[in-house]
């Protein structure tokens, strides 16, 4: 395997500082749900069903903030989106430690809808920065990143909330996202190429136009990702605690994630794109029989396959997002994707807990798999269906001139049939 596509990759200007920029401001957002989980039971003494509460309310306002900042970024840039964020988290997580249960809700509400769009955020910047023939090995790097995000932050915030407390930690978590937004306020990273931002003063796509077909398609097939993604989470739980090896559970996991690092590395490299429908219907094949594992060592072999499709399941739906959608309506269609995937999430894993109580941990592989193979198949004839020339909104210069994607973007240098495959 060759590393070359990296080097290449990251000696482009402006590459290497989105990508740290990303991984650090990342690790504090990762943490938000395990904080209050920790602070609801720990500090206010409620049960773990009144912390998932909280947790769920900040899912669900962030999965509807995601699109909406999205928009944001196209059209008032990044600094106007990280002044208001930043500026809504400070507030917020400055008396969030001290509510009672009920302001908690409220500031998890606030904290979800005034979320810093992190990863949409970089997703976009590495589309303006990157030429599209680099943008897989780009887009495998911040996977890796954003897997090294979910290995330390959770991680960080339970050390920091069993071992001193968990108001101490959202004071720290709040410090560390509003730092986040000031060093993104500070880089000040391109949502456009120079050649977009030409095209987007005289080409303006209309939604209507593009969130159709193919791209709702990679929609969800996102939400199928995250359905096996957070559905094998909890069966992984289940099946260890049904082995009496829960305490290998972080291993476990941990195994997991570097398996997943390990695949974005492999894909980043290839010279070929692939269609983020397969990659997923072939991951939740692969997850099927992950419930036959005899014990927690036989789980850590049997994850492997699947395991390493997570990263570049995801890989491949940024490339085909960034390749379907318009550059002046990128940012949205990333928030639209942020929130596919969080739906997963949160479908996923009850869905899976589920089928633990009623069927046992192994079924919950079978099922979670399943769901994401049925999927990618309810989604393959709109991925299919070809797309109409894209027309802009009225202007001047454009009125009643059809364009296709390929104006509002970079050129495609690779065939489109190779989506299909």
């Amino acid at each position: 395997m060759s590393l070359t596509p990296y080097r290449h990759v990251l000696a482009l200007p402006g590459v290497r500082p989105i990508l740290l920029l990303g991984l650090i401001a990342r690790i504090p957002m990762t943490a938000i749900g395990i904080s209050f989980t920790l602070h609801t039971v720990l500090t206010l003494h409620h049960s773990y069903g009144a912390a998932g509460l909280v947790t769920t309310v900040y899912t669900i306002a962030a999965a509807v903030s995601s699109p909406l900042m999205g928009r944001m970024l196209d059209r008032g840039g990044v600094r106007r989106v990280m002044a208001i964020t930043g500026g809504a988290q400070l507030v917020i997580w400055l008396f969030a430690p001290t509510l009672g249960y009920a302001g908690l809700l409220v500031a998890a509400a606030f904290a979800g809808l005034f979320a810093i769009p992190i990863f949409g955020l970089v997703r976009q910047s590495i589309s303006a920065l990157v030429p599209d023939d680099q943008r897989r090995p780009a887009f495998a790097l911040d996977s890796m990143g954003v897997e090294l995000s979910f290995m330390v932050g959770p991680a960080v915030a339970v050390a920091g909330a069993t071992a001193l407390s968990s108001t101490l930690t959202m004071y720290v978590l709040g410090a560390a996202m509003v730092l986040a937004a000031v060093g993104v306020y500070w880089l000040n990273p391109p949502m456009r190429s120079e050649a977009e931002e030409a095209a987007a003063e005289q080409v303006r796509i209309p939604r209507r136009q593009w969130l159709r077909g193919p791209v709702l398609a990679v929609l969800a097939t996102a939400t199928g990702m995250t359905v096996i993604l957070s559905g094998t989470d909890m069966a992984v739980v289940g099946i260890l605690r049904e082995a009496d090896a829960t305490s290998s559970t972080g291993l476990v996991i941990a195994l997991w994630c570097a398996y997943s690092l390990l695949g974005a590395l492999i894909y980043g490299a290839l010279h070929r794109p692939f269609s983020p429908l397969a990659l997923v219907a072939v991951m939740g094949l692969l997850t099927i029989p992950i419930g036959l594992s005899p014990n927690w060592l036989w789980l850590c072999v049997l994850l492997i396959p699947a395991g390493l499709l997570c990263a570049p399941s995801i890989t491949a739906g940024n490339e085909a997002i960034t390749r379907l959608v318009p550059a002046t309506s990128r940012g949205e269609a990333m928030g639209l994707q942020g929130s596919a995937m969080t739906a997963g999430v949160s479908l996923g894993a009850p869905f899976a807990g589920f089928v633990v109580d009623f069927a046992g941990p192994g079924w919950a592989f079978a099922a979670v798999g399943a769901a994401g193979i049925l999927v990618v198949l309810a989604s393959l004839p709109l991925y299919r269906r070809p797309t109409p020339a894209l027309e802009p909104l009225a202007t001047p210069d454009t009125a009643g001139e059809p364009v296709t994607v390929s104006q509002v973007t970079e050129p495609v240098t690779e065939p489109a049939s190779a989506y299909s495959s």
